[in-house]
């Protein structure tokens, strides 16, 4: 399906923060499925920060995934992957003034040396950029991915 593969060079896949709106709409399908499958495969790295983490499960729980199975596999899932970055220090930032809520994604960005953000969040979208990290709607980084141009 894509030209070549995933990441900055052959065998280095890229570094990405996903938002928690595309995480979460990636149990719904679409775009945000594709770019979790993306992960899932091994084709893209996902930078998680303890703030970042928390906030999954926090919306996951509130939207109805229980603390029973489908949560345990999840958090299966995300301890047992070889394709996670995870930090539980970041910088403390205060980028995005319209939802500083959303300055964790950009912090977990910063600490990890992601790539880019992937984000459906107009606030996050709006920065486009921060210290040479792309902030990108779920289109977006498709498009880029598939276009090869990274």
């Amino acid at each position: 399906m894509w030209p070549r593969p995933f990441g900055r060079c052959a065998g280095k896949s890229m570094k990405a923060v996903i938002d928690t709106n595309v995480f979460v709409s990636s149990f719904f399908g679409g775009k945000p499925k594709q770019i979790i499958d993306l992960w899932k495969k091994g084709r893209s790295s996902l930078c998680l920060s303890a703030d970042i983490l928390d906030e999954y499960v926090r919306v996951l729980q509130h939207l109805g995934l229980e603390s029973g199975t489908e949560l345990e596999e999840l958090l299966k899932l995300l301890a047992s992957s070889q394709n996670i970055e995870f930090t539980r220090k970041t910088p403390r930032l205060k980028v995005v003034k319209k939802d500083p809520d959303d300055d964790k994604f950009i912090e977990c960005a910063v600490a990890l040396k992601a790539d880019l953000i992937v984000s459906g969040d107009k606030a996050l979208q709006a920065i486009s950029e921060y210290r040479g990290i792309p902030i990108l709607s779920p289109a977006d980084f498709l498009t880029k991915i598939a276009s090869g141009k990274e």
